[in-house]
């Protein structure tokens, strides 16, 4: 829903993430997400200098005299931000949720897709899929993209990335860059081999959202847990030091089976914590993508 709260916070972010894209990201975005080569262009009159590989025979032919071809980079790319918003999306120990933190970074990607003339396209999903906005260009495209993204009210409490990325394959004809922007907390098994797919055709990159309550509990007594998809009710007694160990050693093993999954999809990633510096975050994505196409 639409209230001026969600207008006034739509508006505050379209504010920082331009400033952001214009500053910092821009070019880096130019250099790591090229477009798909060189296309023809036009002819024009041979001149001398001129590399005599590019003559065009025939338009030489026909004109009596020799005219070269004109290439251009074809820039134009395809982005689409796919968002879990399942439940547990919902979730924050710390001044914003990780539903915030994903608006924010997918406003940056948005705005920094269509300085560069690229389309721009959504999807957020739960256990169903809850909106797909096709790719297009322009600024009001891209500020529907923010707004739905700030003021999404998903029917589903689940996650269902299969589904998800099922979809995605579906839909997207032509290779495109796909950021795949979730909190993980499913099995690697449960989607390994449809993100692999979808990682063949696409460039996929998985932003991971964590929260640092996630990780590890501080020791405040007797606690109520309630499961945020399922609803299923705990009580949990932090102070017990065996079970804060258990707690932790669970979440790296989590954590140890997701990065498993997401290298063995050959996917790259750029963790988000829910309390850290997103700009900080893509920059040192940015940076380290650009090196590595330098190898």
């Amino acid at each position: 829903m639409l209230t001026p709260e969600v207008m006034r916070q739509i508006r505050r972010i379209e504010l920082r993430t331009r400033r952001l894209v214009d500053a910092s990201f821009a070019g880096s975005y130019h250099a790591v997400f090229k477009g798909r080569g060189i296309t023809f262009d036009s002819v024009r009159a041979y001149e001398p200098g001129d590399d005599v590989r590019s003559i065009d025979w025939n338009v030489t032919a026909r004109a009596g005299e020799p005219y070269i071809k004109q290439f251009v980079e074809e820039r134009e790319l395809t982005v689409m931000l796919v968002l879990d918003a399942s439940a547990s999306i919902l979730f924050g120990s710390v001044k914003r949720m990780k539903r915030d933190l994903a608006a924010e970074l997918g406003a940056v990607l948005a705005l920094s897709a269509i300085s560069n003339n690229d389309r721009v396209g959504l999807l957020v999903f739960s256990d169903q899929i809850e909106l797909f906005i096709p790719p297009y260009k322009g600024r009001n495209h891209v500020l529907r993209l923010i707004r739905d993204l700030m003021a999404a009210a998903p029917a589903g409490k689940g996650t269902d990335m299969v589904l998800a990325l099922k979809t995605i394959n579906r839909i997207l004809q032509r290779r495109s860059i796909v950021f795949l922007i979730s909190d993980f907390l499913l099995s690697g098994d449960e989607y390994l081999r449809e993100l692999s797919l979808v990682s063949r055709r696409h460039a996929v990159i998985a932003v991971t959202l964590r929260d640092r309550l996630e990780q590890s509990w501080p020791e405040v007594g007797l606690v109520r847990l309630e499961d945020a998809e399922t609803g299923a009710i705990s009580w949990v007694d932090t102070g017990s030091e065996q079970w804060r160990k258990r707690f932790s050693a669970q979440t790296q093993r989590f954590y140890k089976a997701r990065d498993s999954a997401l290298a063995k999809a050959r996917v790259d990633r750029i963790d988000l914590p829910s309390d850290g510096d997103y700009v900080q975050a893509l920059a040192e994505f940015f940076r380290r993508r650009e090196q590595h196409s330098r190898l």
